[in-house]
């Protein structure tokens, strides 16, 4: 099969990097495998993050070379002798394991518990665009920030820094939906159009302070906040404008350390999202993920989510694949990239 080969920890603008490649077909599924033929992938920073520690000396590396990419859309091929979720044929949408050979590929092998049925309104290249996104910022809001899943939490006030890239964009979404009063961050017109688009109450600016930026808009404080960039910029300012017991989501790490102590006066809760946690470690509730795919998937067969795709490249292919890392690393991304076609 085709497969796109991550070979060394070097920059994007060169070749080696991302490299086109034949490689054997994966085995036969067995128990919850699936095996999907790949029909678009999505980039997300992960990606590019991975790509970086392809080598021995990187902190948990897995030395090159290595099929990389998560996101996927495609089409069930096989099926091992325990699943029960999808047969040959079905059309589905998942994010993954980063334990595993990943969707930079014609054909991988998933975890049914992780995958869903792609959403019908959407083709594969738009589906391709939405899982891992939507599983954090589903996750962050819903396990770890507490927010009620039926939408009994009408009200609260949710902010997302940086609302204009690929998480806080479903973020918006998912929290506008469960009926939160969504606060974003952006800086420029058009990421503020976009957050205003997606459903954005507020959009404030993140290059100034944000209680300034709350004042401003007439809001003295909110009841959780998601971090989906920089959490060294803002970890002290969250003791001015978030409520007291209220919850602090990251999906990014700290590069310095962090005072804990910052938060503990209003006893704010803070929990870090990781999407790959469940499959990484086969918790018991690995099928969660599935289910909030499931859900999102209806939003968006209903018109009540929108796809996030903003940029398309066709074939998929090492050139394109390395195009759309470049886009990812120069952070000014607005929504997710996508490949689509081999």
């Amino acid at each position: 099969m085709k497969a796109i080969l991550a070979n060394e920890p070097l920059p994007v603008s060169d070749p080696r990097s991302l490299a086109d490649a034949e490689v054997p077909d994966p085995a036969a599924p067995k128990g919850r495998d699936i095996l999907v033929r790949v029909e678009a992938i999505s980039v997300n920073p992960v990606d590019t993050k991975t790509r970086m520690l392809n080598h021995p000396g990187a902190a948990g590396a897995k030395p090159g070379p290595r099929i990389l990419g998560w996101d996927a859309a495609g089409v069930v091929q096989a099926v091992g002798e325990q699943v029960t979720l999808f047969k040959p044929g079905d059309a589905v949408y998942y994010a993954g394991s980063n334990q595993r050979p990943g969707s930079n590929a014609q054909l991988q092998l998933v975890d049914e518990r992780i995958v869903a049925k792609k959403p019908a309104k959407l083709d594969f290249a738009q589906a391709a665009a939405m899982p891992l996104t939507t599983i954090t910022a589903y996750e962050s809001i819903v396990t770890h920030m507490g927010v009620d899943p039926d939408g009994r939490d009408k009200g609260r006030r949710l902010l997302v820094i940086a609302g204009a890239g690929g998480v806080g964009s479903m973020a918006i979404q998912i929290g506008r939906k469960l009926g939160l009063e969504v606060i974003a961050t952006a800086s420029r017109p058009e990421s503020i159009q976009w957050c205003r688009d997606l459903g954005a109450a507020q959009v404030i600016n993140h290059h100034q302070p944000l209680k300034d930026g709350l004042k401003a808009i007439g809001v003295p404080e909110v009841d959780c906040a998601l971090v989906c960039s920089d959490i060294d910029l803002y970890w002290t300012q969250f003791i001015d404008i978030v409520r007291p017991l209220g919850t602090i989501c990251s999906i990014v790490r700290n590069e310095k350390p962090a005072d804990i102590m910052a938060i503990q006066r209003k006893s704010l809760r803070f929990a870090w999202e990781g999407m790959f946690s469940r499959s990484t470690y086969q918790t018991a509730d690995m099928i969660e993920q599935h289910r909030l795919l499931a859900r999102v998937a209806g939003w968006i067969d209903a018109g009540e989510v929108k796809c996030t795709l903003t940029q398309k490249l066709t074939p998929i292919n090492a050139a394109n694949l390395r195009a759309a890392h470049a886009k990812v690393e120069s952070k000014g991304m607005i929504g997710k990239a996508v490949l689509s076609g081999w």
